[in-house]
């Protein structure tokens, strides 16, 4: 299968809070990880795979960073799509799900914030398979801490290199655009799939 990044520049001057210049060198950062998941499957096609082992292989090697690259090019288009640049809802539906997980909005943000805090990597709001509940997961790397049985309805980008340009370290400054770009309706859509 062969990746290929998706046009975000719609994005650029539509988002309050976030310049061009961040936006730009995000969308630079994701694409380099679209380069690289298709470079590490086409490795993997001829790789000799009788060398691999725990301790050090070609393959083993790709198979590590396998994760790292798949992830990073979803969990980034998971986040780009679900920025707005003019205010959107959750749905009747999905606050009703948020309010049964976390008693309101207000905590439900309240929690994805204390989340947002809490990792320099991912925070995903899921829906959990087994209680049917959402939750906020974070991720510390694009391929750690993710539990099976979750289908993302939002992604937070809390890396630096999503606000760094625009905040330097303020990452609640970060958090407050996002909130104000949150595109509820892409959110609604995820959900109303389930």
């Amino acid at each position: 299968m062969s990746h290929t990044a998706k046009d975000f520049n719609p994005l650029l001057g539509t988002l309050a809070g976030f310049s061009d210049a961040q936006l730009s060198q995000h969308f630079t950062l994701y694409q380099g990880y679209v380069k690289k998941i298709n470079e590490i499957e086409e490795k993997l096609m001829t790789v000799d795979k009788s060398l691999a082992n725990y301790s050090f292989g070609e393959y083993s090697e790709l198979k590590r960073r396998e994760a790292v690259a798949f992830n990073g090019t979803y969990l980034h288009e998971l986040y780009f799509e679900n920025m707005k640049g003019t205010p959107t809802e959750a749905s009747a539906a999905l606050k009703v799900a948020l309010e049964a997980s976390f008693g309101n909005m207000e905590e439900w943000e309240k929690d994805m914030r204390a989340a947002a805090g809490s990792t320099p990597g991912w925070v995903l709001l899921t829906f959990n398979k087994m209680d049917k509940k959402l939750h906020h997961y974070i991720m510390f790397e694009h391929h750690m801490n993710y539990p099976v049985h979750q289908v993302p309805l939002m992604a937070l980008d809390c890396w630096e290199h999503a606000f760094m340009i625009d905040y330097g370290i303020k990452k609640p400054d970060y958090l407050n655009a996002f909130v104000k770009n949150l595109n509820w309706d892409v959110v609604n859509e995820r959900f109303a799939a389930l």
